[in-house]
């Protein structure tokens, strides 16, 4: 069976999405629309600006998005997903790539979310940190000890778990979770605490946006991030979009269900390979990227 899974934020690079806007008619009207709905021409930032460029919230989460539902949509015939997932953002791609969401609504929403989040990254500095080699449940207890906002954000593999917090939390985190046996312990360089408590004010104000979108139920299941389970409910799957913002990406136990529930192909949509690192350590999966059928 076939999993289609779309990558999240940082896995932007200059000239993202220019090859399918040079040889696709349905790609460049698609990014075209976008220029129009953003009131910016994202094109030029993401076909020949600067890694800053890149960097600016209101430009990544759009830029890995656009790349995304773009390049499914240009697949034609050849998407035929089993069921679909998208990791943190990669999750509003998938909706928008199972039909449950518009592709303008998902840009729309998608926009939003980068403000909302920005705003929220202003208010308070905060960061993340990544974790190598020490136990899920390991990290977890040494999280609730700390005096502090420091929680999993991120459970990406077995024996990758990116947590979130204050600045203060995530380097008494670091230092407790090295003397417990992590292989590493590695701050990144982020605007904030994302899917932690610290996103409250952000998810509060998406909600609203949230709450207005039209949603409906998509062509195959979508897993989502607050839950890790199938969903194909079109008020399930909005009330998971709201909690994301402050609740866990659970992209490990996403892909023991969809493996459970029958996956055995995992195609990623988007910028990069990312995913495909991460569902490879699985085992007893085929992964590859998405090759899209440009027209002339």
């Amino acid at each position: 069976m076939k999993a289609y899974v779309f990558p999240g934020q940082g896995a932007q690079f200059v000239g993202m999405g220019k090859d399918l806007y040079d040889n696709s008619l349905l790609a460049k009207q698609m990014f075209e629309k976008a220029n129009d709905i953003l009131g910016f021409r994202i094109t030029d930032l993401m076909f020949a600006g600067t890694d800053d460029d890149l960097r600016q919230t209101k430009v990544t989460q759009p830029a890995i998005f656009l790349h995304s539902v773009i390049l499914a949509a240009t697949l034609g015939e050849d998407f035929k997903p089993d069921m679909v997932a998208g990791h943190s953002l990669g999750e509003f791609s998938a909706l928008v790539a199972g039909k449950a969401l518009s592709f303008e609504e998902g840009l729309r929403l998608v926009s939003a979310r980068a403000m909302a989040m920005q705003k929220a990254c202003e208010k308070e500095p905060s960061t993340m940190a990544a974790i190598l080699g020490l136990d899920d449940a390991k990290v977890e207890e040494i999280c609730k000890a700390i005096d502090e906002i420091v929680v999993p954000a991120n459970y990406n593999s077995p024996g990758q778990l990116v947590i979130s917090g204050s600045m203060k939390g995530i380097e008494i985190a670091c230092e407790r979770l090295k003397a417990a046996g992590a292989r590493r312990a590695l701050p990144l360089k982020v605007g904030g605490a994302f899917h932690s408590p610290l996103m409250e004010p952000a998810r509060m104000e998406l909600a609203e946006a949230i709450k207005q979108a039209e949603i409906t139920a998509p062509i195959c299941p979508i897993y989502q991030n607050a839950t890790a389970l199938r969903v194909t409910e079109p008020l399930q799957i909005r009330q998971n979009l709201i909690d994301q913002l402050t609740a866990p990406v659970l992209w490990t136990q996403m892909v023991q269900h969809m493996i459970a529930d029958g996956a055995d192909n995992f195609i990623e949509v988007g910028p990069g390979n990312v995913l495909q690192g991460l569902i490879a350590k699985f085992g007893n999966v085929q992964t590859s990227h998405a090759a899209s059928v440009t027209e002339g």
